[in-house]
């Protein structure tokens, strides 16, 4: 069991952090967890993205999804690659993978 004093040096350290406090800010965003798990399973074309959520019963913008993973892309957590001159689709880092895997491992976590 971590100490108060150590818990309040790791908190510090994450909102002090510019590279953690932006992951954490993107994180925080409308469907970025959503996002980063499609992202994680290969879903980083819209089209794809769109399908595997309506077979889902979900929804997602387009919108959304482009803002996030334009954010992502900018964090390190994707890197983009074009299809033609309009359209992109998306790819996961290591460090996409790895904090992709650290929240279904949260996720999982909870559910049991």
């Amino acid at each position: 069991m971590m100490k108060s004093d150590e818990v309040e040096e790791k908190i510090k350290h994450i909102i002090m952090d510019t590279r953690l406090s932006a992951i954490k800010v993107a994180l925080e965003k409308d469907h970025a967890i959503d996002c980063l798990l499609l992202l994680y399973v290969d879903k980083g074309r819209w089209k794809y993205a769109k399908d595997f959520l309506r077979q889902n019963g979900l929804s997602l913008s387009d919108g959304a999804f482009r803002a996030r993973m334009n954010e992502f892309e900018r964090l390190g957590l994707a890197r983009s690659e074009r299809i033609d001159p309009l359209k992109k689709y998306y790819l996961k880092t290591d460090l996409g993978e790895k904090v992709a895997k650290l929240l279904l491992e949260f996720f999982d976590a909870l559910g049991t």
